[in-house]
């Protein structure tokens, strides 16, 4: 069955940087493009960032533009977000989810639209 495990959250300093992970097995990693999404405590899941199946394309949220960056290692099977300087509101559990290729790509990262998703990695950001 598809899988998707998220890794590389901890407890971090504001202004420090973190690096997480999403490992896939169970599909075909390139068949699918590929997005963060984050929800903290008592609010609503929101979308952070994108990816094309390809790599070649990337959307960013604006409350994380100019500082976080995503990436994507098909050979691996990976999708990795690198966070920093890292604010308090930052503070979240961190998901990766799928869109089929098939479907279109585009800066509409909304949950609604996302499958498969993974158990999530708890970021906190200290002030």
């Amino acid at each position: 069955q598809v899988q998707l495990v998220e890794s590389g959250g901890g407890s971090v300093q504001s202004g420090g940087s973190l690096r997480l992970s999403c490992t896939a097995s169970g599909l075909t990693f390139d068949d699918y493009h590929m997005a963060w999404f984050r929800q903290a405590p008592g609010k609503e899941r929101e979308g952070v960032s994108c990816i094309s199946w390809t790599g070649g394309a990337t959307y960013y949220s604006d409350s994380v533009k100019g500082r976080f960056f995503t990436s994507r290692d098909n050979a691996k099977n990976t999708l990795y977000l690198q966070m920093n300087s890292l604010k308090p509101e930052d503070t979240a559990m961190y998901y990766c989810a799928t869109r089929s290729r098939r479907l279109l790509f585009s800066a509409n990262i909304t949950p609604a639209l996302y499958t498969n998703w993974g158990q999530g990695t708890q970021v906190t950001i200290s002030s």
